[in-house]
């Protein structure tokens, strides 16, 4: 592999390790989302919750006033009343879960979120042994999985997306507002970086294209 191959394949590789990071802090956090109810009086306390994939927390925040009659804008500060999501612990008790979470799609969400990271690990160790071993046929494999694991938090987050419409549009649930919070633009941000990344490193990984008519692949001369 020429050298400006290989500074293009390290660059590519450096955008991936920060989709990866941004994929492992959407997993792991809880600010996928943020849901409040409609404020009809004012100086009340606001009481608004956050989640993510495994749980959900709500915060009580006083209120003077708010200019919508809402507390969508507020910032959940203070302590909150964090639980994990009764299908991920069965031994959980708590009514709100029984109201404002949808079981499939949370599940689905979370699932779907673990296999992303699976492809992520495998991907990296492909990379890794590409490098370490001079083998440079290894980076299409761990392109491919780059490029699996974007997909895979991309159907997630639309998941995870319709959820939250459910939440909102169920009669059952006092939630009435909602926002994408710093978690989902995280996962967002990691499906364009794994996903293009991967896409760039399988095009830079691929064997040089034959320069005349007549010469096949097989044929051009292997590069140094």
């Amino acid at each position: 592999m020429s050298q400006t191959k290989l500074l293009k394949v390290r660059v590519t590789l450096f955008c991936i390790l920060v989709g990866i990071v941004l994929a492992m802090a959407a997993v792991v956090s809880d600010h996928w989302a943020v849901l409040s109810p409609h404020m009809e009086q004012h100086n009340t306390t606001c009481e608004a919750a956050h989640f993510g994939l495994w749980r959900i927390c709500t915060t009580r925040i006083a209120v003077d006033a708010s200019e919508d009659g809402s507390c969508r804008h507020l910032v959940l500060s203070g302590g909150n009343n964090c639980s994990y999501f009764r299908h991920f612990n069965p031994g959980e008790s708590s009514e709100i879960f029984e109201f404002t979470t949808q079981k499939e799609y949370s599940i689905s969400a979370a699932a779907i979120a673990i296999f992303s990271l699976g492809f992520v690990i495998m991907g990296t160790i492909c990379a890794l042994l590409s490098f370490r071993k001079k083998r440079d046929y290894l980076l299409r494999p761990a392109a491919m999985f780059y490029a699996f694991a974007g997909l895979c938090l991309l159907v997630s987050v639309e998941v995870m997306r319709q959820s939250v419409k459910r939440m909102i549009d169920s009669e059952d649930t006092v939630w009435l507002e909602y926002y994408y919070s710093w978690s989902f633009a995280c996962a967002c941000a990691a499906f364009v970086l794994l996903f293009l990344g991967g896409i760039t490193l399988l095009l830079l990984s691929l064997p040089r294209m034959p320069q005349n008519p007549w010469e096949s692949c097989m044929d051009a001369e292997p590069e140094h």
